[in-house]
């Protein structure tokens, strides 16, 4: 049953602290508290179940950057750099997740972590977090669009059918599974998340067969690690190869096992529409560690036992649109002489895209609705209809879909080429952020006595995790463009990287400064950090969530557990 009902009143906790750091009441609707939506007229639904928030957040992990950018990140470095590089990036999306876990399962907000930014750390990092986010996820479904495009141009040809008809179609469609509410949205991702996991499954096995030899009795092991190599030493033509080729071209799958990871936050919007988020959220979080080491640690280190990093079948698929073609998977099947699978594989890519662009959607509605929900944005947009659906907030997020049809004309791509470029530097900022976010928060929290006792959930390194996670982050964020300077700025596709690789930054820095210059907001300060308003009704939606859960229970005594429940979700 949906507990929103329980968002129609509110009152002060007996918890309450005299001095609070940032007004957290509307003073033009005193009903409203900052961040948290209790009219039916703004409220969200909480119609994500335990099964939709577990397998949403295994869906927001996997995507086209393990089945797809692998391959250039195994050509650049060789297997034993990705193995090292995505190992280290999954141990900091692990910390970045486990901070965001605490701070969601203490007060799961309907303004998600933008709310979260604005509360307890500084209302200016809330807002340059939240308009930086947005602008990502109004760019990346259009790009997914014509990711999906591409990947049935695989079976019919541009010239047979315009690559705009299929960007119409799926925008259609993302536009309308968002429309008819987080019930429907939640259940279709579920299974499209599913596939994902079955197909993943599927390339592992498959991988450790061609491993093993059972496809062509061919048995690699470790043979592409000694020839040619764990390590690349060859970063390109201006730098000898040796110890610094190996050093960078490894330094560089750092950036590449950065980007691939983007998204895994994704279950840190659906706070403010998961039920009984303060148990969810901490257990789909805590299964992300075990997700990223099956999942992406994995098939990165079959991927490179079963296809060597000088092949030319991987150069030319680092040079192939985003398609089947495209995969190292792909190479690897192919070199082993199997046939079909790239065409199942082909297919499997078109959903893995088409689901990317629908989650991508729905973020990017959420995120403006936590926006106005903060303050931040126009209250127009905090605006939902009869089934919790911020239909403002959504259509005008879908408006910018229309990008993709930059795409069907040839001089439009580059242009579009330097927004998604733009974008991916604002996704490690949100990172950034929501550890910036935790440590205030931890500060915050012991300053005032809340143990970890008293936590729902607490982060397993707490927050000196955060802080190593924050240092790794920044300075991937910082050199991330390095090799725009080999060998030298001047070259135009060199400052024409530097730039849109970077200018997310200072947008970031003037979104702060300007938001504090026009507000004259400043930091929260640890001892003055409401933890408690609105926390009752939090409490209260809990309370009516276990009753209710405990009163079905009690009326159908002989019903059992689901398959899911029995049998899936311990580990997904």
């Amino acid at each position: 049953m949906e507990s929103h009902s329980m968002r129609s009143r509110h009152s002060s906790s007996p918890h309450d602290k005299k001095e609070i750091g940032s007004n957290e009441y509307d003073l033009d609707h005193p009903d409203h508290i900052r961040g948290i939506e209790t009219s039916t007229e703004t409220a969200l639904h909480r119609g994500l179940k335990a099964r939709h928030i577990s397998m949403i957040a295994i869906g927001g992990a996997i995507g086209t950057g393990l089945i797809i950018g692998t391959g250039k990140a195994l050509a650049k470095a060789g297997p034993g750099a990705i193995l090292i590089s995505y190992s280290v990036i999954g141990f900091v999306v692990f910390l970045v997740m486990a901070g965001l876990g605490e701070i969601s399962s203490w007060l799961p907000m309907s303004a998600g972590f933008t709310g979260y930014a604005s509360r307890f750390c500084d209302p200016s990092l809330g807002f340059a977090l939240g308009w930086t986010y947005w602008f990502k996820y109004i760019i990346l479904p259009p790009n997914q669009l014509t990711a999906a495009a591409l990947v049935i141009q695989f079976w019919l040809p541009r010239d047979r059918v315009n690559p705009g008809v299929w960007i119409a179609i799926f925008l259609v469609a993302i536009i309308a599974i968002n429309y008819f509410g987080v019930r429907f949205f939640g259940e279709f991702e579920f299974w499209l998340s599913s596939f994902k996991v079955v197909v993943i499954i599927g390339v592992i096995l498959v991988s450790l067969v061609i491993t093993a030899g059972g496809a062509d009795g061919h048995a690699r092991g470790f043979e592409y690690w000694r020839n040619p190599g764990a390590f690349n030493g060859h970063f390109n033509d201006y730098v000898p190869e040796g110890a610094l080729g190996r050093f960078l071209s490894f330094y560089s799958t750092l950036v590449t096992a950065t980007f691939a990871f983007l998204g895994t936050e994704l279950v840190g919007v659906t706070v403010g529409e998961a039920q009984n988020p303060r148990k969810t959220i901490p257990r789909a979080i805590k299964l992300t560690f075990y997700r990223i080491v099956v999942f992406y640690i994995v098939s990165v280190f079959l991927v490179g036992m079963i296809v060597p990093y000088n092949d030319e079948k991987l150069a030319f698929a680092n040079t192939a649109s985003t398609s089947a073609a495209a995969s190292p998977f792909v190479v690897a099947i192919e070199l082993a002489n199997i046939d079909a699978l790239p065409h199942i594989l082909n297919a499997s890519i078109l959903l893995f895209v088409f689901s990317a662009a629908n989650s991508d959607l729905y973020i990017a509605s959420r995120t403006l609705y936590g926006l106005a929900s903060d303050g931040s944005a126009p209250a127009i947009f905090r605006k939902t209809d009869s089934r919790g659906v911020p239909i403002y907030a959504l259509f005008t997020s879908a408006i910018f879909g229309l990008l993709g049809f930059l795409n069907v004309s040839d001089d439009s791509k580059e242009v579009f080429t330097y927004f998604v470029n733009v974008t991916t530097i604002l996704g490690l900022l949100s990172w950034i952020s929501i550890l910036v976010t935790h440590i205030w928060f931890v500060r915050a929290r012991k300053a005032q006595n809340l143990s970890d006792d008293q936590m729902p959930y607490t982060a397993p390194l707490g927050i000196w995790g955060s802080y190593l996670a924050l240092f790794i982050c920044v300075l991937v964020a910082i050199t991330k463009n390095f090799d725009a300077f080999i060998p030298s700025l001047s070259l135009k596709s060199n400052y024409t990287a530097f730039i849109t690789g970077y200018i997310g930054i200072p947008v970031y820095l003037a979104l702060i400064f300007g938001h504090k210059f026009v507000t004259k907001s400043k930091g929260v300060r640890p001892h003055e950090c409401d933890f408690y308003t609105g926390k009752d009704i939090i409490d209260r939606e809990e309370e009516e969530f276990l009753a209710n859960q405990a009163a079905e229970k009690a009326a159908h005594p002989d019903r059992g557990r689901s398959f899911y429940r029995k049998w899936v979700s311990w580990l997904f």
